[in-house]
């Protein structure tokens, strides 16, 4: 007997008639080799702190990767184009999500993280070309003013990604994106929780 796949077609899963819900899992085993052979999307992700050590994350106007309304803030991220180096990748990225170009890098992830999306969306993300995306993180101070920062004419006329924007703490980013990002936002705040604090506060205040 097959195991039921958890997690998969949750909406069908609250209105469906038991034999429509055991065609849904039979096709999705069915595809699985598929999925797994698919290759991850090279990509960039930028972590940008304030003076304050806080973070600039944005809400998603759309996307086949954001499922629910609740989870559709993420930090800026994007593709890396052939031959680019990720470093300059991820300033392009920034630059054409946020018209950000005031930063200094602080640090980055040693390894690339890489996480897999819902088997449901893999046919409307990217084409259905990959299961997911493998990322280099970064970790960047903004050093400019805030009027730099334009969600809605980015660089170089590109359609804007987000529909809102703001400084966020570090760890609360884990519980504001998509559950399947989740483990790959855990290890940001693990890796980058140094550069979370108000670089604006006196050493000698104790704050």
């Amino acid at each position: 007997r097959t195991a039921p796949l958890r997690g998969v077609y949750p909406r069908a899963a609250r209105s469906a008639d038991p034999g429509t819900l055991r065609r849904i899992r039979d096709t999705l085993v069915k595809l699985t080799p598929m999925f797994e052979s698919l290759p991850y999307r090279p990509c960039v992700g930028a972590v940008v702190f304030n003076r304050h050590g806080r973070v600039f994350i944005g809400r998603r106007i759309d996307g086949p990767e954001h499922v629910d309304q609740a989870h559709a803030w993420q930090l800026p991220q994007g593709g890396i184009d052939g031959g680019e180096d990720p470093w300059r990748a991820a300033l392009r990225e920034l630059y054409e999500e946020t018209n950000i170009r005031s930063v200094a890098k602080l640090g980055e992830v040693k390894e690339q993280l890489c996480y897999d999306i819902p088997r449901e969306i893999v046919g409307r993300a990217w084409r259905g070309k990959y299961r997911g995306q493998c990322q280099k993180w970064y970790a960047l101070r903004f050093t400019g003013e805030e009027s730099e920062i334009d969600i809605a004419h980015p660089a170089g006329g590109h359609k804007p990604e987000f529909a809102e924007w703001r400084w966020e703490q570090l760890a609360s980013v884990v519980r504001l994106v998509v559950p399947f990002k989740r483990m790959v936002y855990e290890r940001l705040v693990k890796d980058f929780a140094r550069f979370a604090r108000d670089t604006q506060l006196s050493p000698k205040s104790g704050l």
